[in-house]
């Protein structure tokens, strides 16, 4: 009974040990996080008033934010816009890490990270202004085709578009997806793909075997790092979106900034919350299968 005690006593204090540890940085990322999400959540089920918010229960903002045209069509439109920034990030950044990972002499392997992450060095604001500059009317791309005599005017369709809030997300989420994979592939025991292609595989098949289902938690890391911010994200489309690249994050600061409708931007926020939970969901569960097999 002592003996077997004791075991137990030990378990419960090692936990209340841990728990110890982690109740801080517990207790301060639910005050910053957690409750301003409660907080935000409650605000979307009460009543816009004049200048004031109504202590009305009400799903009037949910049924305004999916049935109003506009509404659906930026959601919709961030969803797409987040969908492709992260395809697109992480089929480039793939073949970089893979790189870094498979053909850079482990000396010099510090110094390509160092190089991937300069971007990191200067201000997200910055970036996105050096793109507005790159592809804007009077820009170095629209300047040097001119220059070569490619074009007679300058290109329009190149900014203030959903491709040119692709193309700034791209790059600036780059880094994000570069590094997860590249730590994912680096785990991955060389033998292994020694031992297939001793087995008669080709390189190309070797890879979709055994180093593609290796590295997925890197790329299951680095999708998740890119997609769920990129839909909420604010300043890219502001700048270089114009009108056909706004996103919701946009539409949030108008409801909040601009018409001090918290209620409906509350409903929003929210509902924008819901999609990247549900197409998060939806790629593990494909993540899933596709690590099971087809027979699964």
């Amino acid at each position: 009974m002592t003996s077997g005690g004791m075991p137990r006593r030990m378990g419960r204090s090692e936990a209340a040990s841990g728990l110890a540890m982690i109740s801080p940085t517990a207790s301060y990322a639910i005050l910053l996080l957690a409750a301003p999400l409660a907080l935000i959540f409650i605000y979307s089920f009460l009543t816009d008033g004049y200048l004031e918010i109504i202590r009305t229960f009400t799903f009037a903002n949910y049924i305004e934010a999916w049935t109003n045209e506009l509404y659906r069509v930026v959601m919709l439109r961030s969803l797409m816009v987040a969908l492709a920034v992260t395809a697109a990030t992480v089929l480039l950044a793939f073949p970089v890490a893979y790189f870094v990972s498979f053909y850079v002499d482990p000396s010099r392997k510090s110094l390509w990270l160092f190089l991937i992450t300069i971007p990191f060095w200067t201000s997200y604001l910055i970036r996105v202004f050096l793109w507005k500059v790159i592809l804007g009317y009077n820009g170095v791309v629209n300047s040097g085709l001119l220059g070569l005599g490619i074009i007679s005017e300058p290109l329009q369709w190149i900014n203030y578009n959903v491709g040119a809030v692709v193309v700034t997300l791209a790059h600036a989420y780059a880094p994000f997806a570069i590094l997860p994979i590249f730590v994912a592939l680096e785990k991955i025991d060389r033998s292994l793909l020694e031992a297939g292609q001793d087995l008669g595989e080709s390189r190309f098949m070797t890879f979709l075997r055994v180093t593609l289902p290796l590295a997925m938690p890197g790329v299951v890391a680095a999708v998740l790092i890119v997609f769920i911010p990129t839909i909420g994200d604010f300043v890219t489309p502001q700048l270089v979106g114009g009108p056909e690249g706004r996103m919701v994050a946009n539409l949030i600061q108008l409801q909040y900034l601009k018409l001090d409708n918290y209620p409906l931007g509350s409903a929003i926020a929210v509902s924008a919350m819901m999609i990247v939970t549900v197409a998060s969901l939806f790629f593990l569960y494909l993540n899933r299968r596709y690590l099971r097999g087809p027979g699964s």
